[in-house]
């Protein structure tokens, strides 16, 4: 009777340890933290003048209660910085290194907002990690004070992983790799090429006046008092 006491005993002592174990949430560890990087050069397209570009701000729009885990599952798959803070930074530098970053806000041509829909993992299948960036840019023109929304999404498959090691080594490609195509659709895409297309040139006043002579003439009988002459 002690015996088959002892064994349920133990049986619900492993389900309670179970259950615990599943409902703890992973927490990040060295070990489980990785770097997003850009791994190659973006090139952004030519532009028809000089312009540059400053960027306000980027703005978490995923509601994601947690933003810097990437995957719960195997103990989890934690960024070393928040997603808005990568995607900046990467911005940043590859305008920088193109000569198209302003020093500051009163010095740049347009002025960029990102939001930030999504930045991570998306539903794959199987073992595949499916990484996913999705962007949507607001580009305000300083000088007409104009706005225009360019959409910009990157994705990326690295194929299944099993090991930890290689789910990670997998997960931070996958992240890389759509935020580095995401960045050049929207910095090389026909959207913001025709965004910042050269304005036309707006009229002159004394182009204007001179649009309809025959008024200007009218204009200049009437307000011209008349006058009698006489032999």
């Amino acid at each position: 009777m002690g015996g088959r006491y002892g064994f349920w005993l133990a049986c619900i002592s492993f389900l309670l340890i179970a259950t615990l174990a599943l409902g703890e949430e992973p927490k990040p560890t060295s070990n489980n933290t990785i770097s997003i990087k850009l791994e190659n050069e973006i090139k952004p397209q030519k532009f028809p003048r000089p312009i540059k570009f400053f960027i306000e701000k980027v703005i978490d729009r995923s509601a994601n209660p947690q933003p810097m885990l990437v995957l719960k599952e195997r103990g989890g798959v934690f960024l070393d910085k928040q997603p808005t803070e990568i995607v900046q930074q990467s911005l940043q530098d590859t305008l920088q290194k193109s000569n198209l970053l302003a020093d500051d806000r009163s010095s740049a041509d347009y002025l960029l907002t990102v939001y930030l829909f999504h930045f991570g993992l998306g539903s794959g299948l199987g073992m595949e990690y499916y990484g996913k960036v999705d962007l949507n840019v607001v580009l305000k023109d300083v000088a007409s004070g104009r706005s225009q929304e360019i959409t910009a999404l990157g994705t990326s498959v690295q194929g299944a992983a099993i090991r930890k090691k290689n789910i990670l080594k997998n997960t931070q490609a996958n992240i890389a790799e759509a935020l580095e195509t995401a960045l050049r659709n929207f910095l090389r895409g026909t959207k913001l090429r025709d965004a910042v297309a050269a304005p036309e040139a707006k009229p002159s006043t004394s182009s204007k006046s001179s649009d309809n002579p025959s008024r200007e003439r009218l204009e200049l009988v009437v307000g011209t008092p008349w006058r009698h002459e006489y032999a």
